[in-house]
């Protein structure tokens, strides 16, 4: 009885009873938000209001429970990062300047009068307090992940504005602490901008080279590849601190970093959402809930009265600043919400701001009280608001798709024929990759064995082999099913196996002798390729997708004339966008009218480039533009295509023998 009573005694100090209760409050909260209709994460930060130390006194601030809460915050940030696309970040630049910009000088604005002449504060802590209106926490990310819009322009507009105006507050901290220390000089400047420049030199020109590398190398061994990716994040934290910047920054500035590397519908990619959701990111919830001293309510009419005025002045700056931004650039008000709702949140930034001024005798304790309240508050209004826009923007989506096309891209059915197991894994992953999200078949695996005595165990044999495979495709949440077909011709079982899935893509794999790829094109592929009459891509792919840096084009005379010009069209924008790379589509004048015409027509986001190229008899003066990086794709023709040209059968044997190095795709449209 008396071991029972000081295991429990309050607060807990059994780090397994901690993790314990931890892991339990995580389990029941998504229980609690589906019954009382509360999102999760004001959930898990009621529960850190009530178990902390300013609650019910189970847990209490503790090295293991900080440690936790700094892995979950910098995790945020560097998850923020990695969904990016890169494409559409660099294209919004302007805008994240501008946004960042309105987000830190509209709450400095009107902040500074509010703390200088009404609440009455002196000249450092009024810059100081100003400077906690500025900061933002993405505490609702996780709901525009969750919801699949990562990629939404708003989304990282309002990211990118998150980092500039943190670094700025941050920035403007070390400042006004050097100043009441009395050692604000040209040496400070001149030691922040060189440590500063010598971070992001190794952030964006070593860490990729070796990400790369890495990749590459232990290409086989996936379990160590999220290891790797953690190393980088924190040790892109510690270098950030180095830098006289936050942890949080130099996560960010790490997800941006090998956010090429990482494809979005990777296993890797899956890993890291995964345990960062499931565990990290509510830790960090958690322990934002157990900052939260609600006694301060009862602690008399002047601290309700400085938290009434911080929290007012929060939300109403942080309005203005996206209320601005959609002037400016024209976002709808659910855009503008969005906006305000992921940005209006503080926690971490906030909090250290107050205590680093605080610890200082910069603050005092009305104010780290009073942002306390603030932190509580603005992370309920953000959840809130955020929820409501992000749903409110899918089911717009939702409305102005086409039904038809949304109805084709629901049923979208993909056949992955096997020949030999060898390479599969990039088969399976390029499927994966160009797969619509919203597809709701599987992907269909199949292995044609000819018809004889052995048939039966021939079957047996394959789909043991293929189970592997299976398991891969779970890791990134993927629907892959297994068939078997028993044919005398393997061309005509594929083609009838397509026909029972209604397949409308067929992904093969490059024949291993690629000196033979015209008798092969001319002979079992072909025939694959007229029986079944499918959009097909031919695929051999040299270097992990992370390792390619562009998207090389070729689309011979004509090309749109063929039934299945959009829909590889389609396919390659999506493979753009999940590699985050751009294409350089080479074609002639006409040809690029009309991908133009489609790009517009489909709202197709990825970065299309065009160069015009009418010498198709002369292929390699185009092949001098190919770089080892590129993923070579050639769009080609079947011989009774309206579009058939003769120059173009021999184009797929030039590209087996003069791109050795290089990852090749071969389309043969519908």
């Amino acid at each position: 009885m008396e071991i029972l009573s000081h295991e429990f005694q309050l607060p807990f100090t059994n780090p397994v009873l901690v993790f314990s209760l931890i892991l339990l409050i995580i389990l029941v909260s998504p229980i609690l938000f589906r019954r009382i209709k509360i999102p999760g994460i004001i959930v898990l930060i009621i529960s850190g209001i009530i178990v902390g130390p300013y609650g019910l006194g189970f847990l209490e601030e503790s090295t293991a429970i900080e440690l936790f809460s700094t892995i979950g915050i910098i995790y945020i940030m560097f998850i923020a990062g990695l969904e990016l696309d890169m494409n559409e970040f660099k294209s919004t630049r302007i805008r994240s300047l501008t946004y960042g910009f309105f987000t830190f000088m509209v709450p400095m604005l009107v902040g500074f009068p509010v703390c200088f002449y009404l609440l009455q504060l002196d000249f450092n802590e009024s810059i100081l307090t100003t400077s906690m209106f500025a900061t933002h926490t993405l505490v609702a990310y996780p709901i525009i992940s969750r919801l699949g819009l990562a990629k939404k322009q708003v989304v990282a507009v309002t990211v990118g504005g998150t980092i500039l105006t943190d670094a700025a507050v941050l920035t403007t901290l070390a400042v006004i602490v050097e100043n009441a220390n009395g050692s604000l000089n040209q040496e400070f400047w001149i030691r922040l901008g060189i440590s500063t420049l010598i971070f992001l030199l190794i952030l964006f020109l070593v860490i990729p080279r070796i990400a790369n590398w890495f990749f590459k190398t232990m290409e086989n061994e996936r379990h160590s590849h999220y290891i790797f990716v953690l190393t980088v994040v924190f040790i892109s934290g510690f270098l950030a601190e180095l830098a006289g910047l936050e942890p949080i920054i130099g996560a960010f500035v790490a997800g941006l970093a090998i956010n090429p590397l990482i494809p979005h519908s990777s296993a890797l990619m899956n890993r890291i959402e995964f345990i960062g959701n499931s565990l990290f990111i509510p830790f960090f919830l958690i322990s934002v809930g157990m900052l939260v001293d609600i006694r301060v309510i009862f602690s008399g009419t002047t601290a309700l009265i400085i938290a009434g005025v911080l929290t007012l002045v929060a939300i109403v700056t942080k309005f203005g600043a996206a209320w601005f931004t959609q002037l400016i650039f024209r976002y709808t008000k659910v855009e503008r919400n969005l906006m305000f709702g992921l940005s209006t949140s503080r926690a971490a930034a906030t909090l250290a701001v107050i205590l680093v001024g605080f610890n200082a005798g910069i603050v005092s304790e009305a104010i780290l009280n009073g942002t306390v309240i603030l932190i509580l508050i603005t992370c309920i209004v953000s959840t809130f608001v955020t929820e409501k826009a992000a749903n409110k923007l899918v089911a717009i989506e939702q409305e102005n798709e086409d039904v038809s096309e949304n109805g084709m891209i629901k049923n979208e059915h993909i056949l992955l024929p096997i020949a030999n197991i060898v390479n599969f894994d990039k088969l399976l992953e390029f499927a994966i990759l160009i797969k619509e999200q919203k597809a709701e078949s599987p992907i269909y695996i199949l292995s044609v064995v000819p018809n004889n005595e052995e048939a039966e165990a021939n079957i047996a044999k394959a789909k043991s082999k293929l189970e592997v495979f299976v398991k891969e495709a779970t890791a990134v949440e993927a629907d892959v099913k297994i068939i078997a077909s028993i044919d005398h011709n393997i061309a005509s079982g594929i083609a009838r196996a397509s026909r029972e899935v209604v397949a409308d893509i067929l992904v093969l794999g490059w024949p291993s002798n690629s000196s033979l790829l015209d008798r092969v094109i001319g002979n079992k592929m072909k025939k694959i390729i007229k029986t079944a009459n499918k959009t097909t891509f031919i695929c051999h792919i040299n270097h992990p997708w992370g390792n390619h840096k562009r998207l090389f084009l070729a689309v011979p005379d004509d090309a749109e004339k063929m039934e299945g010009f959009r829909q590889w069209m389609k396919k390659v924008a999506r493979l753009s966008q999940e590699l985050s790379i751009p294409i350089l589509a080479n074609c002639n004048e006409e040809t690029q009218n009309h991908m133009q015409a489609v790009i517009k027509e489909l709202n197709l986001k990825a970065p299309f480039n065009f160069s015009s190229f009418d010498e198709w008899d002369d292929f390699m003066l185009l092949a001098k533009k190919v770089n080892q990086t590129d993923i070579l794709m050639l769009i080609s023709e079947q011989h009774e295509a309206f579009s058939y040209h003769s120059i173009v059968d021999n184009l797929p044997n030039k590209l087996g023998k003069h791109f050795k190095d290089n990852s090749k795709i071969l389309v043969y449209p519908k």
